[in-house]
This record gives structure tokens, sequence and C-alpha cells, in this order.
């Protein structure tokens, strides 16, 4: 997982933005329109990041369509301390 989180933060454009998304739904889920709105992000932005990390295996989802909830996977909050490592990481670019 830590190698992944790497990648989709620290390795690739947009990590930033997925980084906020995980550290958001550590606290609670939240849909598509709900976390654009707690970030202050355009939806489409938000729908294309939760896309990737949703084939990632870090965000996992119920739901359908509008009212789909995202939520993080279970091997995410195993390893949310890797995440930090990550996050740490990226606060001091």
């Amino acid at each position: 997982m830590k190698l992944m989180l790497w990648w989709l933060i620290l390795g690739t454009r947009g990590g930033l933005n997925r980084a906020k998304i995980i550290k958001k739904l550590k606290d609670q889920p939240y849909n598509s329109n709900q976390l654009a709105e707690e970030l202050n992000v355009n939806y489409r932005t938000i729908t294309h990041h939760i896309k990737i990390l949703e084939n990632s295996n870090v965000v996992s989802s119920f739901g359908e369509k509008y009212g789909k909830m995202y939520f993080l996977s279970d091997e995410m909050k195993k390893d949310y301390a890797e995440f930090e490592d990550v996050w740490e990481q990226l606060k001091k670019k």
C-alpha cells in the first residue's frame, strides 16, 4: 500500500487533491458533491480522483449514482499510518 500511496500522491499530478480526499474520508463517508463542497473543488475533479482512488483500492463505495457514498477501504484503514508518512512528505514540498 505504501508504494501505491507514494505513486498516487507524490508521483502523479493531482496528488494533493487525492490526499485531501483521503483525509476527509477518514472522518466520515461523503458523496462526490459533499466532497466537492467540503474541499472547495470542482465536482468533476472530485469524481476523477475518486475513480482513481477506487480503482487503486484506497476508497470503497456504497450505493448508486448521485447517492453513492465513498469511504476508506479496509486495506487503507489498516495502513493509514503509511498515508500519514506520505502526507508529511507532501507537506515538505
